[in-house]
């Protein structure tokens, strides 16, 4: 039986967010005690942040498949041209439902976490275009997780930053690295001075 109540970091992006996956990563503990999971919205063009991100992280990282459990101290990255969920402890993949115009894989995402999941939650929207995400941070703050966008003026396109924050339901806007920080005192409360 799978834990449910590992805390989940999702952390979305897509234009420009490899540089804010690999300055979060890099100032991450292996030993953190989360999950941390990529969703990077591509609609065509494969992901290969599986294959880079290992460079910057001890943690394993992991193209995600169907059915993978949910596990901490590991790193998921989202495969293109799918939809993510999770019940019962495991990813589950589906296609895309938004095939035109902006992906929309973040929210769906979110919204999943904050139906199926019971431990605490943490979503942070780095640099990408549009405002994927954004939709669903009220909801990852009303069941009680915590929000966070990357400060704009450090993102190589700001707009999902921008639109997080228009939301009104962010309760942190940092520099990735000062994002790492946050997330280790949400984690790990007692050890955080």
């Amino acid at each position: 039986m799978i834990a449910q109540d590992v805390p989940v970091i999702c952390v979305g992006g897509s234009a420009g967010g490899q540089d804010a996956y690999q300055r979060l990563l890099q100032n991450l503990p292996p030993d953190l005690g989360a999950a941390i999971v990529i969703v990077n919205h591509l609609r065509t063009v494969s992901t290969h942040l599986h294959e880079i991100l290992p460079n910057y992280t001890a943690m394993p990282v992991e193209l995600i498949t169907e059915g993978l459990d949910i596990r901490p101290n590991h790193v998921f990255i989202i495969p293109s041209q799918r939809d993510l969920h999770v019940l019962n402890g495991e990813f589950r993949l589906k296609p895309i439902s938004k095939p035109r115009g902006w992906p929309d894989v973040i929210t769906v995402f979110l919204r999943s976490l904050t139906e199926h999941w019971h431990g605490r939650l943490v979503a942070v929207i780095v640099s990408g275009y549009d405002g994927d995400g954004a939709d669903a941070l009220c909801a990852i703050r009303n069941c009680g997780g915590t929000t966070i966008a990357q400060l704009p003026a450090s993102a190589g396109q700001p707009d999902m930053p921008d639109s997080a924050i228009a939301s009104g339901c962010v309760d942190f806007i940092l520099a990735p690295e000062q994002i790492a920080d946050q997330i280790m005192k949400i984690i790990r409360p007692a050890n955080s001075n």
